[in-house]
């Protein structure tokens, strides 16, 4: 049996290759790579020699891909799965190919690196003890517009990638939709020359992106307040929160569990909830109201 191999490769500077890399792209039976045309290049920059066979596999040609690539590993060889930059199956491809080894049973590796989530979010220096990756924001802005709004509440720091050339209507509708005074930071040509952060309100941003943008561009925004979670839940007030905990036990819910999920979203402690949802159980009961 052969081993299918993962391996983050240099968002630009190819001092950030690791040793285990280019010990993979050398003895590699079969390489598999995002564009061959960089691929080679990325090797030269290297100084790298190797013998295996280049393939193409992008996100056009990667289901035709998986069954050929599956087979060499079958047949013993060591297949390496690489991009054009960081790590493969991150916005890249690779999922296809690494649910289908899995599902087969064959045996893969990753060989970590460069990542852009992770090297946007400390450049950020927004919170990194919770975070979430959400990829490219839909293209055409009404689709966009939802997908924020479906993230207004995300306590979370939310990480996404986006074109340069659509940087400026994306952070118009974040500043819209998240609100003006949302901290967040731009993430441009990370490990490259130009290397550049920019870091304030959205608002600040959305003003800095007018024009012409260049490079590639990582976006890190802080996650909701205490306060903004509260109020895009519609629970900003104690009779709102106890509502919703009636509307969860009458769905079957206990009530200290109802209790807690809708402390959670409002961002109040479970026992202040849980108390207030029980004393109004208490005098519904005692009032002779049916039970809720």
């Amino acid at each position: 049996m052969g081993m299918l191999i993962f391996a983050a490769t240099p968002m630009g500077n190819a001092g950030d290759a690791s040793q285990r890399l280019l010990d993979a792209i050398a003895h590699s039976d079969l390489i598999a790579a995002e564009d061959t045309r960089k691929f080679r290049n990325l090797a030269s920059r290297l100084g790298v020699e190797f013998s295996g066979r280049v393939i193409s596999n992008f996100e056009g040609n990667e289901l035709g891909r998986v069954d050929q690539i599956l087979d060499s590993v079958r047949n013993g060889e060591q297949v390496l799965v690489v991009t054009d930059a960081g790590m493969p199956n991150v916005s890249d491809p690779g999922y296809r190919l690494a649910s289908a080894a899995i599902e087969a049973n064959l045996p893969i590796s990753v060989l970590p690196g460069p990542s852009a989530i992770l090297t946007a979010l400390v450049l950020s220096g927004l919170p990194s003890d919770r975070f979430c990756f959400e990829g490219f924001l839909p293209r055409k802005s009404g689709e966009r517009n939802s997908a924020l709004t479906a993230l207004a509440a995300q306590p979370r720091t939310m990480i996404f990638f986006e074109a340069p050339h659509r940087l400026e209507q994306s952070l118009a509708d974040m500043e819209h939709v998240l609100g003006g005074d949302r901290r967040a930071a731009i993430c441009r040509e990370m490990t490259k020359t130009y290397e550049e952060v920019i870091r304030g309100s959205l608002s600040e941003l959305a003003q800095w992106a007018r024009g012409e943008v260049r490079g590639e561009i990582t976006l890190v925004v802080a996650g909701a307040s205490d306060e903004e979670i509260r109020s895009n839940s519609g629970l900003g007030d104690m009779d709102s929160v106890v509502a919703k905990v009636q509307e969860l036990t009458r769905g079957g819910m206990s009530l200290k569990d109802a209790s807690a999920h809708v402390a959670a979203l409002a961002g109040m402690s479970k026992r202040e909830v849980y108390q207030a949802s029980l004393e109004q159980r208490e005098q519904a009961k005692n009032s002779g109201s049916p039970r809720k």
